[in-house]
């Protein structure tokens, strides 16, 4: 897994726009379930407790709501901070949402929310809310998050930082949920509609209880543990393994019938120092001695982790991420690389070959799409072939977002390695919704998610014409309620998967299975007529207090195509819209006017454009009462 560095791209695409029809002032999620709240309004800490030898005390100096906040000081590493026992809280299996505000005493750092929990004595660490700039000088939420998936007997969430001690201010605390809905049974699974290849999915824990468990099932034939196999996961310290992690997904994999990809034996990220110290205590350095010390580690922990799950993985990404094109040799300088060179791959293979012969191994790397990065794992696979390494196939981890890449690179791409006579696999497809680092969106908005659907319609599409070539498909993810890009590049949530947050279909999921159907499941038709030369549908996708989003369609019901246009309004409740996309936005007062953007103002008869907004709002939301497109009155829908 890794991130895109042409992510940031913001090139606009067009694609077609549907008609959005829904109660205009109602959001569509139901109320949440709070069941912690702590504002520290009653002179206490209400609960909390330092991690080690910090002092806790209630504070008036700062408060996010009212007028007291919890202040711990005295702070002496960056993972002491203030803790909560959430162990009587929460309940396994159910999606929390988790809110904090953090202020700084003084100076500025990054902040993270995470959990600490403990089954057996042994601790483990989940992350919440990942780093975010916190300071002195204001208030910042942290919210995420956070499904228990295993028994434990000890539950605690706590706020750290990430290189200072300074003081830190937090307040209303609070801990929600949404009440889970049933899977949809009554729709087509992904894997017998897509025959050509296995169809899987990434897991964490989280992903094989309850709704989640049968979503899984239903619509997918393998699994990837995300992270449970990894080397900080499995072998911790030297010659220490453990399978706490990844013993219940292989389980449950193979009571359910699901086959597993094994990811990954080596990669340079998520690996424990001790594995790059030499005998020394120092460093390892490209000396024979150290290259020598880390090859034998590399194959001692192969021998291992392989092993331990003989013939129930049928496939594993032995080596991850090696190629780095901003290299003259295209060779990332990873700490694997400078010491042993091209040895800890030869190695890594050999040793999977002969723990593993049923397998089929595979060498997996990102933006595999982008011509100069394919071309040098190109010529690393057929030097290592060559040389007789047993590398069976290349995965394309395929991370990529609505804009890009296309069609016509992601063929290029698979047509590269064709020659090689490989199998080629799509290990970790997603499809973020944003463009820019800059952008973050409240909820998804609806032509993004359009553009989604249509990328994963051609993406599948292309995958499907190589039966042959691709032997797998891989989302990094079960639904967009847990999903890595939620915290990477930036803290924002994102909705790259096919089903959403409560588990349900989405138009992606059309684009999949049934493409026909993307506009009609994303975009129902109107229940009322249009009866003027133009409609208008209004709607309020997302409210919290002093803010919402909303979505406005603009329909050409005339006989006329239209090669540009206008829509108008008046807010009445003194609401103000910050920001908008897909058009463009003027507002004096209450009057309101969005013009086309460059890529939909061309509107033939029939034809609909929409758009998307965030706007503030005070006491009251009314919907606006009348539109026009052009000057010209519009029917309401």
């Amino acid at each position: 897994m890794r991130a895109l560095p042409r992510l940031l791209a913001a090139l606009i695409v067009a694609v077609p726009l549907a008609t959005v029809t829904a109660v205009a002032n109602a959001a569509d999620d139901p109320t949440p379930v709070t069941v912690l709240t702590k504002d520290f309004e009653d002179g206490t800490v209400q609960g909390f407790a330092g991690r080690s030898a910090e002092t806790l005390a209630h504070s008036t100096a700062q408060a996010h709501g009212g007028t007291g906040s919890l202040l711990t000081s005295g702070r002496t590493a960056t993972w002491q901070g203030p803790s909560l026992d959430v162990l009587p809280t929460f309940t396994k299996g159910t999606a929390y949402t988790v809110s904090v505000w953090v202020r700084l005493s003084t100076g500025s750092d990054n902040a993270r929310l995470s959990v600490e929990r403990r089954t057996g004595g042994v601790a483990a660490y989940d992350q919440v809310v990942g780093n975010t700039a916190v300071s002195s000088t204001g208030w910042t939420q942290l919210t995420g998050r956070y499904t228990l998936a295993t028994d434990v007997e000890f539950l605690r969430l706590y706020v750290e930082t990430a290189s200072t001690t300074n003081p830190i201010h937090i307040d209303d605390v609070t801990a929600s949920y949404v009440p889970a809905l049933p899977i949809q049974t009554d729709i087509p699974s992904v894997k017998d509609v897509i025959t050509e290849f296995p169809v899987g999915a990434a897991i964490t824990g989280a992903e094989i209880l309850a709704e989640h468990g049968q979503l899984l099932t239903k619509h997918f034939d393998s699994v990837t543990p995300g992270n449970a196999l990894k080397w900080d996961a499995t072998e911790p310290a030297e010659n220490t393994f453990t399978y706490a992690q990844a013993d219940p997904l292989m389980a449950y994999a193979k009571s359910k019938g699901l086959a597993v990809r094994g990811h990954t034996l080596v990669w340079h990220n998520q690996t424990p120092a001790w594995v790059f110290t030499g005998a020394d205590g120092q460093p390892m350095t490209a000396t024979a001695e150290d290259k020598a010390l880390l090859l034998a580690r590399l194959e001692n922990h192969i021998r291992n982790v392989a092993a331990h799950y003989g013939t129930d993985i049928t496939v594993w990404d032995v080596v991850n991420e090696v190629i780095d094109e901003s290299q003259s040799d295209g060779l990332r300088r990873s700490n694997w690389f400078t010491v042993a060179g091209l040895d800890y791959i030869r190695t890594a293979f050999r040793v999977a070959r002969e723990v593993a012969p049923h397998a089929k191994l595979f060498i997996n790397d990102y933006n595999t799409n982008v011509a100069a990065k394919r071309d040098f794992l190109f010529g690393l696979v057929q030097q290592l072939k060559a040389e007789g390494v047993p590398i069976d196939g290349v995965g394309h981890q395929v991370h990529i977002n609505v804009n890009w890449p296309t069609v016509a690179e992601t063929k290029a791409m698979i047509d590269k390695f064709v020659p090689l006579g490989i199998d080629q696999q799509v290990t970790e497809m997603d499809v973020s919704i944003y463009t820019a680092n800059s952008e973050n969106f409240p909820a998804p908005p609806a032509d993004r998610l359009l553009k989604q659907a249509y990328v994963y319609r051609d993406m599948f599409a292309l995958f499907r014409q190589y039966p042959g070539e691709i032997t797998s498909v891989t989302l990094w993810g079960l639904a967009d309620d847990n999903t890595w890009l939620d915290t990477f590049p930036v803290t924002r949530k994102d909705a790259p998967l096919l089903f959403d947050t409560r588990l349900q279909a989405k138009s992606a999921y059309w684009g999949v299975v049934d493409p026909s159907k993307i506009e009609t499941t994303s975009s129902p038709s109107p229940s009322n007529p249009t009866t003027g030369a133009c409609a208008v549908t209004y709607r309020v996708t997302g409210s919290w207090t002093g803010g919402f989003q909303g979505e406005v369609t603009v329909t050409n019901s005339g006989g006329t195509a239209l090669t540009s246009w206008n829509a108008a309004w008046q807010f009445t409740g003194g609401q103000r819209i910050t920001q908008l996309w897909g058009g463009t936005l003027t507002q004096s007062g209450a009057a309101v006017t969005v013009g086309n953007a460059s890529w939909n103002g061309s509107l033939a008869a029939g034809a609909s454009a929409s758009f998307g907004f965030l706007a503030n709002w005070t006491g009251s939301n009314p919907v606006p009462a009348a539109f026009s497109l052009n000057g010209t009155a519009c029917t309401v829908r």
